[in-house]
């Protein structure tokens, strides 16, 4: 019964081959592997060597191989052209199983029964096997296609019973056939064409066994499928695979590994996943299964990998099957992360990956989870792996890694220390280098950088004609006081980049600081209707007084006469000017602020007369005027957390015109809250100006970020904030730091004459006599006493009993 039913099965099995392949257009479509895990055992049995024989009775191998001992060659024979394989052990061409089809194959592996002669099966209990084969493996010794023949014969022949000892089988007679045997034995298949024409030449009606035909046939499209996929010519690789479906199974292992490669080289990665997935739930051998993960690894990315590990197998010793090489593959998909910043790898893989590092010692481990975690912003587990992996081994890709993280982390310098020698390496090498050059001169203070140093990073910017680190080494000469240094190194990146207007900004006011009157000009030429900031470089900008009281909201602005005031001289500092900040004035128009100027002097405001009131701007849209409200409405102390956003808005405005900047600020606070964005905007700025009334620029940059800002105003913050910090710095006699920040300042607005005697004095404190004079100079030249008054003190600084000047 079932011996009937296997049959059966297997006519089916032909019979869907035939109807399969009529419909089927491309040779990827014919190849149809196993989706589920459902095998027919007598599949199993042909894909796997070791298995026991089936129902048959078993041959005593280790009797036969006694027997063989004395009589068979020195050397067992292979067949296998292929030397390409994994240190797993795969089975041989004539392992191919002539089986019938998987479930979802919708093809046979082997049409034999459908075409063995008549004479092969006279009865079914009595079928005539072409036990050729069989003899000849066992005549030269070779145990493991011995086995494989037998299992074939009972997959094709299920009443077949084979001998319990092949070697008792009457020999063959037909030494000819005998001779294709052994020349098929050894790989020489053209040859065995040529004895089969041969013979059939000289033997009319002669005809060769149908197992030797089927199983040249089989060898033939195996070299050629194995050539193919060594030349890379993936297609015909499919081809082939889909024309011989008896070679893709488990028996023959390599072929399968083939065809899944050729389709993830041919973008069609979810039929080699499909190839791979096949051999995972089908085919038993471990070591076949171990290679399999590891060449899928190589070719998969990172989730469909994750689908074929879910089909690990316990080992039977409380393991599963793959831990050998859970670390190598935990090292990959870390690797994979490192290329795709949006991949997230599991945890469980980092942490191997981390206890593999700490425990092995690999600097390469510590570089991978530094990638890793560089790749997604955290810089500060990346600084600690790559800090880990430099101590261990000082390499370029290394130290290029924590180059990047010490930049990320404003530690430029010792990312160009890091970098350096490692320079010239690669592309990317160098332009981490050169990143790093350009951060570090750009830090704010600048740094304090040896002779040695700056001299490196000049002859390596000029050697790549790198225009940022240029530029950053103009403005960096200027903060050290070298405007001629400045000059040169901004005219440098303009040559490199004709188009850089930072730089070409930067070229003006040091030629405008140098009194190179015809310098700027030219400047101003080329860049003409280019650059607003350039164009309007050396105006004379009208001094305007900025301490006034704000009046109420809505009410229009008035001009009032301004009273020129002496400077005096400060006591905190001998002969230091007091400051008075100003901005330049701005056109009339119909926008809010138009007219409003930032008062960042920290003290009261009654010393000096107004000139230009600030104003509440009003609503976008208002149908009709209304009355000024008058400030005594916020003369009262009360909670601005009790009002509404706009109610907030107009009270602080109201503190600003009495004075109280500090009530301002909480009010502006709530202010913040408003849905409406161009409130938000105005309170932010109503905020950032409170702050600077109460001396606290900090804060006030601080609020200048809580709401986007139009250009103007940022730009009118950003100067009275940087006007601030120099007198503090001043005040607190860091004249270098106050030298910093007037030179950021000039780079936005032209400097002013109260700024400029700041600035006098403190080259005097610093001792730089010689630009002391020259802005003390300037300033006097203008007809402001605070300059003469500036050069008094500078004679009295060089010549202490000469008297004043």
């Amino acid at each position: 019964m079932k011996s009937t039913l296997i049959m059966a099965f297997l006519a089916l099995a032909v019979a869907g081959f035939t109807l399969a392949t009529k419909d089927l257009d491309t040779p990827e479509d014919k190849i149809k592997l196993a989706k589920s895990g459902r095998v027919d055992q007598q599949v199993m049995l042909a894909g796997d060597n070791t298995a026991n024989a089936g129902s048959g009775q078993p041959v005593d191998l280790q009797k036969l191989a006694d027997h063989i001992q004395a009589t068979a060659p020195s050397a067992v024979l292979s067949d296998r052209p292929n030397t390409q394989q994994p240190a797993a052990a795969t089975p041989s061409t004539e392992t191919v199983a002539q089986a019938a089809p998987q479930p979802t194959t919708a093809q046979p592996a082997q049409q034999a029964p459908a075409q063995q002669p008549a004479q092969t099966q006279a009865t079914p209990s009595a079928p005539k096997v072409d036990e050729s084969a069989l003899r000849y493996f066992a005549s030269r010794g070779d145990k493991a296609r011995l086995q494989a023949e037998i299992t074939r014969l009972q997959t094709l022949y299920p009443n077949w019973t084979p001998p319990a000892d092949p070697l008792a089988v009457p020999q063959n007679s037909d030494k000819q056939l005998e001779n294709m045997w052994q020349l098929y034995s050894e790989g020489h298949y053209a040859e065995v064409r040529k004895a089969i024409t041969d013979r059939q030449t000289a033997e009319t009606g002669w005809q060769p066994p149908a197992d030797l035909l089927d199983r040249l046939n089989i060898a033939e499209s195996r070299t050629r499928l194995v050539n193919a996929s060594d030349l890379k010519q993936y297609a015909t690789v499919i081809e082939i695979g889909a024309k011989t479906p008896s070679l893709l199974t488990c028996a023959d292992i390599d072929v399968l590994w083939r065809v899944a490669e050729a389709f993830i080289r041919t973008d069609r990665a979810a039929r080699g996943q499909d190839a791979y997935k096949y051999i995972l739930r089908t085919c038993t051998n471990p070591q076949e299964r171990l290679a399999t993960i590891q060449k899928a690894a190589a070719l998969l990315p990172y989730q469909p990998m994750q689908d074929l590990l879910a089909l690990e197998k316990p080992d039977g010793n409380g393991a599963k099957e793959f831990d050998s090489i859970r670390l190598d593959l935990a090292r990959r998909f870390v690797a994979q992360g490192n290329d795709d910043a949006k991949l997230t790898v599991s945890q469980d893989y980092l942490s191997q990956v981390e206890r593999a590092a700490r425990s092995q010692g690999l600097a390469s481990d510590d570089s991978l989870l530094g990638w890793y975690y560089l790749r997604r912003s955290n810089y500060a587990d990346a600084e600690q792996w790559f800090r880990a992996a430099h101590e261990k081994e000082d390499t370029a890709a290394i130290s290029q890694g924590l180059a990047l993280v010490l930049i990320a982390d404003k530690k430029p310098q010792e990312a160009e220390d890091v970098m350096y020698k490692w320079r010239n390496e690669s592309k990317d090498a160098m332009a981490t280098y050169l990143a790093a050059t350009a951060n570090l001169m750009a830090l704010q203070p600048p740094p304090s950088l040896s002779e040695e140093v700056l001299g490196r990073i000049a002859g390596e910017i000029v050697k790549q004609k790198y225009v940022p680190t240029a530029q950053q080494l103009g403005w960096f000469a200027r903060s050290m006081n070298q405007p001629q240094v400045a000059a040169r190194w901004f005219e440098t990146a303009l040559r490199w980049k004709p188009d850089d207007e930072p730089s070409a900004y930067g070229l003006a006011i040091t030629r405008n600081q140098l009194n190179d009157r015809a310098g700027v000009a030219e400047v101003q030429r080329l860049w003409a209707g280019r650059s607003q900031r350039i164009a309007v470089l050396g105006e004379p900008t009208p001094r305007t007084q900025i301490s006034a009281p704000l009046p109420s909201p809505n009410q229009v602005v008035q001009q009032v006469p301004q009273t020129t005031q002496p400077l005096p001289q400060p006591g905190a500092l001998q002969a230091a000017p007091q400051v008075v900040y100003e901005t330049a004035p701005q056109q009339p128009a119909a926008q809010p602020y138009q007219n409003t100027q930032i008062n960042t002097q920290p003290a009261a405001p009654a010393r000096r007369a107004p000139t230009t009131e600030y104003v509440e701007p009003a609503p976008r849209a208002r149908a009709v005027s209304r009355a000024p409200r008058q400030p005594s409405g916020c003369t009262t102390t009360s909670s601005a957390e009790l009002l509404t956003p706009s109610s907030a808005l107009s009270r602080g405005w109201c503190l600003m015109n009495i004075n109280r900047p500090m009530e301002a600020v909480e009010a502006f606070g709530v202010a913040l809250n408003n849905s409406d964005a161009k409130s938000r905007e105005e309170a932010a700025y109503g905020q950032s100006l409170a702050y600077l009334r109460a001396g606290l620029a900090n804060n006030a940059a601080v609020a200048a970020t809580k709401a986007p800002m139009n250009h103007q105003r940022a730009a009118e913050l950003q100067v009275a904030i940087l006007s601030d910090r120099a007198l503090a710095a001043f005040s607190a006699k860091r004249y270098q730091e106050a030298l910093l920040y007037l030179d950021q300042r000039a780079q936005l607005q032209q400097e002013r004459t109260d700024l400029m005697v700041l600035r006098g004095y403190s080259y005097l404190n610093l001792k730089m006599y010689d630009d002391a004079e020259r802005i003390f100079t300037a300033v006097a030249a203008t007809g402001s006493r605070d300059g003469s008054r500036g050069l008094r003190d500078l004679m009295l600084a060089l010549h202490p009993q000469a008297g004043d000047y």
